[in-house]
């Protein structure tokens, strides 16, 4: 090798390791570029700038707790108790919990030395151990206090309303009415309401103690007061979460017997007609072009909310899935086992059936049992938009924003359904298909 040589195989390496340094070097910049654009574009200050941190630790500690309501009209001085404030869990007349007190001068002790005085004349005391004395008054829409000066920033108080927020409990006062929440860990109520007499009743003393409705047996009319629970509807969500996965369901099935056949004429060596083939896969690629979620929304204009409808959706949308999968997998099928059925005299049907579908039955339940799984997710967001499953429970429970620890137990709902389906789908593919050691 000459100088001249050597001189150009230096050369050469040199340009290379420069630009393998030059694309070391760009490829995170190019990166680092793409984030401050996101960061600006998304005006990702702004978003921690506008969010409400103090509303994320409420909503999130609903999650988990509930809370008691004690409502005094300041209109007709009645006192109401419930839990979560709704009629459905109100305490029966005479009782209340035990943390409030007295007659003419009802106290309610919230902890930590937190006491709440509702006195007559729409006055209220706030003791708060850490600040004083707090003196609240409603007269008609007014709302008239001893607050002065600066306060801090767990009291809110204006002329129509007082809110005093405290790690014990809140307390709210307008002019239409006086509100204190007491928070506990837990769901209230999930299995029996008030009006049951089984509440209070541990599961021991249900199933090995003495009858406690004199009309029903204890099993028996235990577990008809929890299905029929009016505060967690139990019966209404069993039926939601079946609608949610016959959605899936249907959808699912439904798609796949569409696409079979149709795949067959988007299959080069089963539909030699080029205009018949690219037509079928223009259809394919249409149909599963659009997202699910928006031929929720053309169909539930045209036929009404309802399961039926995100079905359809979930139809529409996986037959171009399936028959651009299917398709594919009919390219590839072995040729040797169809010669072999057509050596037998069989019809061309025949030979599909015998040569072609068992080749294709593997990859079919494969693919089926797969978006069967993850169109139970899917269902889940889509009977929210059309009225139907357990996505519309959850919406509402969401837009209520007072009831989070039922938005909590849907979702955990949501989760064991489709860990559930999971398990069903691959114990179905193991039966159906066999595993592999």
């Amino acid at each position: 090798m000459t100088s001249a040589d050597l001189d150009l195989v230096k050369s050469n390496t040199d340009a290379l390791m420069q630009r393998k340094q030059l694309v070391a070097f760009a490829f995170p910049a190019v990166i680092l570029v793409y984030f401050i654009y996101v960061f600006f574009a998304f005006d990702i200050a702004g978003l921690a700038k506008r969010a409400n941190w103090d509303n994320a630790v409420t909503l999130a500690s609903d999650s988990w707790s509930y809370k008691v309501h004690v409502t005094r009209s300041n209109r007709t001085g009645e006192i109401e108790y419930a839990v979560e404030g709704e009629r459905k869990g109100r305490y029966p007349d005479g009782q209340r919990p035990d943390w409030v007190s007295g007659q003419d001068i009802t106290t309610i002790d919230l902890g930590s030395d937190t006491i709440v005085r509702l006195l007559s004349d729409n006055r209220t005391e706030v003791d708060v151990p850490s600040f004083g004395l707090i003196e609240a008054q409603a007269e008609g829409r007014q709302i008239t206090t001893n607050l002065g000066g600066q306060i801090p920033d767990w009291i809110s108080a204006s002329d129509r309303r007082v809110a005093i927020t405290t790690p014990e409990g809140r307390i709210t006062i307008t002019g239409s009415k006086t509100e204190v929440f007491n928070y506990f860990p837990g769901w209230e109520l999930f299995w029996f309401t008030f009006e049951s007499p089984y509440h209070g009743y541990g599961l021991g003393q249900i199933l090995f103690g003495d009858r406690i409705d004199p009309a029903r047996g204890n099993i028996q009319g235990a577990v008809y007061d929890w299905w029929n629970n009016a505060m967690w509807r139990h019966n209404e969500v069993a039926w939601a979460i079946g609608e949610t996965i016959l959605m899936a369901f249907l959808g699912t099935f439904g798609a796949a017997i569409i696409a079979l056949p149709l795949s067959f004429m988007a299959a080069k060596r089963f539909a030699p007609i080029m205009l018949v083939r690219a037509a079928t896969r223009r259809l394919f690629d249409f149909v599963r072009g659009v997202d699910a979620l928006i031929w929720t929304v053309v169909l539930a204009r045209a036929f009404g909310p309802g399961p039926l409808t995100g079905s359809l959706a979930i139809l529409i949308t996986d037959t171009g899935t399936f028959g651009k999968i299917f398709s594919e997998a009919l390219e590839n099928v072995d040729e040797k086992q169809i010669e072999g059925v057509n050596s037998t005299g069989a019809k061309p049907l025949q030979r599909y059936r015998f040569g072609v579908i068992p080749q294709l039955v593997p990859i079919l339940l494969a693919q089926i049992l797969y978006f069967l799984e993850s169109n139970t997710r899917s269902a889940t967001i889509i009977g929210a938009i059309t009225g139907g499953g357990i996505g519309l429970m959850l919406t509402q429970a969401i837009q209520t924003q007072k009831d989070w620890e039922e938005v909590a137990y849907y979702i955990i709902l949501v989760v064991v359904m489709v860990m559930f389906m999971d398990s069903v789908s691959g114990w179905l593919r193991g039966r159906l298909i066999g595993r592999k050691d």
